[in-house]
């Protein structure tokens, strides 16, 4: 037997054991009640899943965003370290979903800052002065694009009097209007100072200065390290944190399949098979989906740099489809040579009791279609027996058809 003849066997076994019940068919009721029951067994899983693997320190979680801005990504100086502190603050208040950082395991060289930015986070009258601070700068600037439109309009309708004298009006009210918001903004600059005074002064802030004095470029590099060797790892350690959950749950269910098998219990053999074929499905995904962080995700990402520093980027989308067009070619070719071929389907007509031409069911022992006239056998050429006309080989003799 060929492989490809395995293939469809144990693929007609399964879909036999999914959909039949002590060889009957499944009726609409217990279909939708095993379908439901699909859904809900594979929504738990993922459930879960999730659970269990957030346990593991994701490369965000060991390094978190609050520590790549103070160590990676910013030279914090007395002119903006304060602005800088402020955005990481009101981010994180404003975030729908906040990270117990305490919970996690962290890097060594993030831990004393986002210890201290927890500190701050907590301390809630603090927050409300970066709060009103925020909302102080937001005004300011708003206040700023005002002025600035204002002085346009001012200095134009003081030219139109100066030429004609006229609008002498519309020239006091924009110049009153313009002073009004002059004096308004410097009010505001005023209390920005005042604010940051008072979160200078506070010894949460003045021990978190104190820090950022230490050697950060020595960080810096550190942490950079250790997450490009993260960034590597980390799928294959999360795959192995989901197999650790999806195995056993696959084993248990496929023992309980075999011995339902063995032993004729048909419901068993139902529902084991179905929960054998759920849980099988997140294993799938997640193996895809490590392979695809692994190893093309990173490919692609140097084959586009690539393309990009010789200016040849858009061979990129005549690379898509050229994979397209050889991946439509080959189902193609599977579909049509090897699983829907004409001897396949003259196969499973014959085996069904179908009419080899028309494909409907004959009659019990009907030697010919009663519905296209086609006549179903033929003598064989060793035997002399009745076989299939487009059988390959004869149900009598065993012996392959020269026709």
């Amino acid at each position: 037997m060929s492989l490809s003849e395995k293939i469809k066997d144990t693929l007609s076994e399964t879909q036999k054991r999914l959909t039949h019940l002590d060889d009957q068919p499944l009726g609409k009721a217990a279909l939708v009640i095993i379908l439901f029951l699909d859904i809900f067994i594979l929504i738990s899983i993922f459930n879960g899943l999730y659970e269990h693997t957030k346990q593991l320190s994701s490369p965000d979680e060991y390094v978190p965003s609050s520590c790549r801005e103070i160590v990676i990504n910013r030279h914090w100086n007395a002119t903006n370290r304060t602005d800088n502190l402020s955005q990481i603050i009101i981010s994180s208040s404003n975030s729908y979903y906040r990270l117990d950082a305490k919970k996690k395991e962290q890097h060594p060289v993030c831990a004393p800052y986002t210890n201290l930015l927890d500190q701050i986070q907590n301390d809630k009258a603090l927050t409300g002065i970066f709060e009103d601070r925020n909302k102080s700068e937001r005004e300011a600037k708003e206040l700023q694009r005002a002025i600035d439109s204002l002085k346009g309009a001012y200095d134009t309708s003081l030219l139109e009097t100066i030429a004609k004298q006229e609008n002498q009006t519309k020239v006091s009210a924009t110049k009153e209007d313009f002073q009004h918001k002059t004096s308004a903004l410097n009010n505001l600059k005023t209390r920005i100072v005042a604010l940051d005074q008072t979160i200078g002064s506070n010894p949460k802030i003045k021990l978190l200065w104190e820090r950022l004095q230490g050697p950060q470029e020595q960080d810096r590099q550190t942490i950079l390290t250790d997450l490009r060797t993260l960034n590597f790892w980390y799928p294959v350690k999360k795959l192995a944190m989901q197999m650790l959950f999806l195995l056993p749950l696959l084993a248990v269910f496929y023992v309980w399949n075999s011995v339902s098998i063995k032993n004729n219990r048909g419901l068993q053999v139902l529902v084991s098979a179905h929960l054998v074929g759920v849980s099988f499905i997140p294993i799938l995904c997640k193996t895809l989906e490590t392979v695809y962080d692994i190893i093309p995700k990173k490919l692609l990402k140097r084959l586009i740099d690539l393309l990009e520093s010789l200016k040849l980027v858009a061979i990129w989308h005549y690379l898509v489809m050229a994979l397209a067009i050889v991946a439509a070619l080959f189902l193609i070719y599977i579909f049509q040579k090897k699983l829907f071929s004409k001897e396949k389907l003259m196969e499973r007509r014959i085996a069904k009791n179908e009419c080899q031409q028309c494909g409907k069911r004959l009659p019990v022992g009907a030697q010919a279609c009663p519905f296209c006239g086609l006549a179903q056998f033929k003598s064989c050429c060793n035997c002399s027996m009745l076989m299939h006309v487009h059988g390959k080989y004869c149900q009598q003799c065993g012996k392959l058809s020269a026709g």
